[in-house]
């Protein structure tokens, strides 16, 4: 009885493990999948929104295969690291074999549920797994190259999430998506050299080109960027002229996120810092708010 107990208990904590390894906290960064039928004022429309649900659980789900392929080439890199070294491979609690199966049935439920859905998605998600895939192996070496293609991902989620409901995405969203993106992706790398210090380098091999004094003033830049697109994308982006009493919320989102970088040493996680920070999530919340009245009660 013991030992069925043992190994029941054994399997929980493989599955758990396994759920782990595919880092569903980092599907939050598909919730851009939703720009499109949140600001297109397609929201209410029910057929639009389980085309748009199916579309961000594919994107999850690629995701998810690009951070395995990513953890089974870094596993060496991230146990040098105070925290990734206790990731589900870094750590040895999946073994990599295992890991690369569930790789492959995620890719096998992608290809056809796009398929199913839109051949555009579909090729949408194709062009980001093969991005990732030459960011994993060559292009998170190259210096600036490696955050623009991370900011590029965000843009394929919103172009997603335009296809599957078949309406035309701003172009001034769409910029402000990857500004933003990039703002965040500065950040991180900020945010790493801080805490690894000397042995930076060594985890990520782009941080030795990267220094503090650069990256600082690359995030003031690009924050000045993402600022004036949003207020340009109110003002000439959209039909819904009240849009603009949202740019407040946007300012202090930005201005907090920059403390928080700055002040608490956050970046490294951009979704933790999302959910973690109460007065960072209370103006999401705020901001959620005053958008849905602008776009759906005119």
């Amino acid at each position: 009885m013991n030992f069925e107990q043992s190994q029941e208990k054994q399997v929980k904590i493989d599955i758990k493990q396994i759920i782990k390894l595919c880092r569903p906290k980092q599907w939050i960064k598909n919730g851009f999948v939703f720009a499109a039928i949140i600001f297109s004022g397609n929201l209410l429309n029910l057929f639009d929104v389980l085309n748009t649900i199916f579309a961000f659980f594919l994107f999850s789900f690629i995701s998810s295969t690009i951070y395995i392929i990513n953890d089974i080439t870094d596993v060496e890199e991230d146990r040098k690291h105070p925290k990734k070294k206790l990731r589900p491979l870094a750590s040895g609690r999946v073994s990599i074999p295992q890991a690369k199966l569930l790789a492959m049935i995620l890719l096998v439920i992608v290809g056809l549920g796009s398929l199913l859905l839109n051949i555009n998605l579909c090729l949408i998600l194709l062009s980001y797994f093969v991005v990732n895939l030459l960011y994993c192996f060559k292009l998170k070496k190259l210096m600036i190259i490696d955050v623009m293609t991370i900011a590029l991902g965000f843009i394929l989620r919103v172009l997603a999430g335009a296809v599957v409901i078949n309406v035309q995405i701003s172009s001034w969203l769409l910029i402000c998506t990857g500004l933003l993106s990039l703002y965040l992706g500065f950040g991180k790398r900020k945010n790493e050299l801080i805490v690894l210090m000397d042995k930076s380098s060594s985890h990520r091999e782009t941080l030795k080109q990267y220094s503090l004094e650069y990256l600082n003033r690359i995030l003031l830049v690009v924050l000045g960027l993402t600022i004036m697109t949003y207020i340009l994308y109110t003002i000439n982006g959209t039909i819904y002229k009240n849009m603009i009493f949202t740019i407040p919320f946007v300012l202090y989102g930005t201005f907090r996120y920059e403390y928080l970088i700055i002040n608490k040493n956050s970046g490294g996680s951009p979704e933790d810092t999302f959910l973690d920070d109460k007065p960072f999530l209370i103006n999401v919340v705020l901001w959620i708010v005053v958008a849905a009245v602008a776009i759906y009660f005119k």
